[in-house]
């Protein structure tokens, strides 16, 4: 009977491991967009905090960019970074934040639209106390290339 007992709480804890890792992986946004949230960003190594993409339509043979539907919680953002062949931020939702290099963070709200020139160094995130979602899309395809450079200090942030 006692190995029983071990078993079941040893199973209990694993649930229970498991399952808590995964909720603190996959947050759900206050709000909702109409191309929903995504799955945990597979390029968060480039990101501080958490991220979630729902990639809306990726490159191919036929169109001329990728569009990403891209969730951060709050506080999250991006590296530093650059597109040679530009970008385009379309702000759905929440609160978010946009930087050029050596310039002044700009505050980005629903219906924003920011037109970041090709290889202008930049970050975009959320801000401090918000959610935020953008639609990501990178133009000039196929030969924008993405170079992804240092995280965010908290100075260029705050």
């Amino acid at each position: 009977m006692r190995s029983y007992k071990l078993i079941g709480l040893a199973l209990f804890f694993s649930f229970r491991l498991f399952s808590g890792a995964e909720a603190q992986d996959m947050k759900k946004a206050p709000h909702d967009t109409i191309f929903g949230q995504g799955e945990v960003n597979p390029y968060s190594q480039f990101f501080s905090g958490q991220t979630y993409l729902a990639m809306l339509s990726h490159k191919d043979d036929i169109w001329n960019s990728s569009i990403g539907n891209v969730t951060f919680e709050p506080g999250a953002r991006t590296n530093w970074h650059k597109h040679s062949g530009g970008q385009i931020l379309l702000v759905l939702a929440g609160e978010g934040r946009y930087q050029e290099r050596g310039g002044d963070v700009c505050v980005l709200r629903p219906g924003d639209v920011v037109r970041i020139p090709l290889d202008v160094e930049h970050w975009h995130g959320a801000a401090p106390g918000a959610w935020f979602t953008h639609i990501s899309v990178e133009t000039n395809l196929p030969d924008n290339q993405t170079t992804w450079l240092e995280p965010v200090g908290d100075a260029d942030y705050r």
